[in-house]
């Protein structure tokens, strides 16, 4: 186990106090993300732990940036940058026109996905929960429709397994798909703004429908994002993709590991990804559990998911060989 001091001088009890955030909370955020102890005795902070260097790196990182309030996301998305492996630069990243004015790519597979995007008429984000995906997507439409590079955003997803049997659901079909839609939504409203949002749609510059509307259109001139995209099928995956028009561009997201389609139906994005990868101008990028940038907990969710994927096939292995 490593033991570090950490002492910050001369004090500045408005920084420390911003630091360790009501009733230390940011300390508990620090410890949970990298499994250590922190005592404190006024500036002195005592540090144990495997992880105690990048602890270090943490208090001093957030005490820097101190001189304004540090919200809780302002501390979550800082342990997922300081969590990279040692020696993992981010390249620099593109500067996106959203209100979000800090959002950048904050993993190397994020900045590659960034670059990615502004470079190649499809580009494919494949990879768990919590890794940006869908978010930078839209920023980039967002981005590109400020720099008057397309006219308009189109945003889709299927809306319930593959068939999107709907019927069950109350209300019109509007109310039915709008829950599927609902993060697209929250996504355009947190990067525009929801006054300007509602604008944008009365105007029908921008356009959420589920995929089945996509059906007998050409999209021109048009930012174009497939969510969810591991619920299609072959041939919604192919109904989407030759949508695209002149002057369009196109991002297709979805995780594998979260395929809501029937048994025995295989996924439009896997298929995709082996008829498509050698196809120019299109790009696939794989993000991994180190890409995770929501809570700390959610990276190490996916990484105990993985493991107990990993031994369970190794435990049907092992049986199959000794039923053999």
């Amino acid at each position: 186990m490593t033991t570090l001091e950490v002492v910050f001088e001369p004090v500045d009890n408005v920084r420390l106090a911003r630091l360790c955030g009501t009733l230390d909370e940011n300390l508990r955020q620090i410890e949970n993300a990298f499994d250590l102890g922190i005592v404190r005795r006024g500036a002195n902070f005592t540090l144990s732990g495997q992880a105690a260097h990048k602890g270090e790196r943490a208090l001093r990182h957030f005490y820097e940036q101190a001189g304004r309030d540090l919200l809780r996301e302002d501390i979550q998305l800082g342990l997922v940058e300081i969590a990279r492996q040692d020696g993992e630069e981010v390249a620099e990243t593109p500067v996106l026109l959203t209100r979000r004015v800090e959002l950048h790519g904050r993993t190397p597979r994020q900045a590659d996905y960034l670059r990615s995007i502004q470079n190649s008429d499809i580009t494919f984000g494949i990879g768990p929960a919590g890794t940006g995906k869908t978010y930078l997507a839209v920023a980039s439409a967002v981005d590109a429709f400020e720099r008057d590079m397309v006219e308009r955003i189109v945003l889709t997803r299927p809306a319930v397994e593959a068939g999107e049997r709907l019927g069950f659901l109350p209300g019109d079909l509007a109310q039915k798909v709008d829950p599927y839609l609902r993060p697209l939504y929250d996504a355009l409203y947190d990067l525009v703004g929801f006054e300007k949002v509602g604008k944008l749609f009365e105007r029908g510059l921008i356009e959420i429908a589920p995929l089945a509307f996509m059906r007998g259109r050409t999209l021109n001139n048009a930012f174009i994002i497939l969510d969810e995209a591991q619920n299609t099928t072959p041939e919604q995956m192919k109904m989407f993709l030759t949508r695209i028009g002149f002057g369009a561009k196109a991002v297709v997201t979805g995780d594998l590991t979260q395929v809501d389609l029937a048994r025995g139906q295989r996924s439009g994005l896997a298929v995709a990804r082996d008829v498509l990868k050698d196809v120019r101008g299109l790009a696939f990028i794989e993000f991994h559990k180190e890409d995770v940038v929501r809570h700390p907990l959610v990276a190490r969710i996916v990484e105990a998911y993985d493991r107990h994927t990993q031994q369970k096939k190794e435990r049907d292995g092992n049986h199959g060989e000794a039923s053999g």
